[in-house]
């Protein structure tokens, strides 16, 4: 398959999957907008790894791009928090047109942009203190070389970045049993799947555009492109606990889910964070 026509079929699946997520539990839009001090909990966790990256003011003041953004909650929640200048940036018009609406509701003048992160610099014409995606990201992009140099172009000098995802390593596992049935390493194409569900609850028969393509993108190949970008990597984590509950081995905790103890000890999350270089 063309990379064009899997990346429009990815489009096609995540607009249908705007509007589950806009009405699910999971994301719960309507208590999220009923508390103005609710920061969704998956900021508190990229907030946890970027803190000690940014000055004692933390991210209150600056200017802040939010990649991959979906319908929202996640960027309203950094400007929540006193970032300033937000902007959204999501290949799903039907997400923006979420996002906008969850935004105007809760009284914040964010820009939403339509756009592939691999080339966000074409359609954003500014720069910015502080980059952000996490959470089922990077998968959705075939190949991370314009990605990082896009992040680089976009960042003030002395700029700080932070992506915080789920590990490479579980997209190569199956859970049950525990064995490795798919690519750790990258640069193996696309894997593409058929799902008429999402990862918010009760959803199977709820998406139309079933079709999915993925693309793996191990550690190396993800800090590789960041320094081969000409950003500085200052932290580099393997996390215990992820978003969502990708497979039923995980129980609650207070970052999300986690591994029952007595489990083998995995990474779940990863998280890099990169400063470009200046002042």
């Amino acid at each position: 398959m063309l990379e064009a026509e899997a990346i429009a079929a990815n489009r096609a699946n995540w607009d249908d999957r705007a509007d589950v997520h806009a009405r699910s539990q999971m994301y719960d839009v309507d208590a999220f907008l009923a508390d103005p001090d609710d920061i969704s909990s998956v900021v508190r966790n990229d907030l946890a790894v970027l803190a000690p990256h940014l000055p004692e003011s933390g991210i209150q003041g600056r200017s802040l791009l939010h990649l991959q953004c979906h319908i929202g909650t996640d960027t309203v929640s950094w400007a929540r928090l006193g970032a300033v200048e937000v902007h959204g940036l999501d290949l799903s018009p039907n997400s923006l047109r979420h996002a906008a609406r969850i935004a105007e509701a809760d009284g914040r003048d964010i820009t939403w942009v339509e756009g592939d992160a691999r080339f966000a610099s074409a359609v954003l014409h500014r720069r910015f203190e502080t980059i952000v995606t996490s959470a089922g990201t990077i998968v959705w992009l075939p190949e991370l070389t314009a990605w990082a140099r896009s992040i680089h172009d976009l960042l003030e000098p002395g700029g700080v970045f932070v992506i915080r995802d789920d590990h490479p390593i579980l997209g190569a596992m199956q859970f049950e049993p525990w064995e490795i049935d798919d690519d750790y390493l990258g640069g193996g194409g696309a894997r593409s799947y058929s799902d008429s569900g999402t990862y918010t609850e009760d959803s199977d028969g709820q998406i139309t555009h079933t079709t999915n393509h993925e693309w793996r993108h191990d550690l190396g190949e993800i800090v590789g492109a960041l320094l081969a970008a000409g950003l500085v990597i200052e932290a580099l984590t393997e996390l215990p606990f992820m978003d969502w509950p990708a497979f039923s081995d995980l129980v609650p905790c207070e970052q999300g889910w986690t591994l029952r103890d007595g489990a083998p000890r995995i990474p779940l999350n990863f998280a890099v964070v990169a400063r470009r270089p200046g002042r």
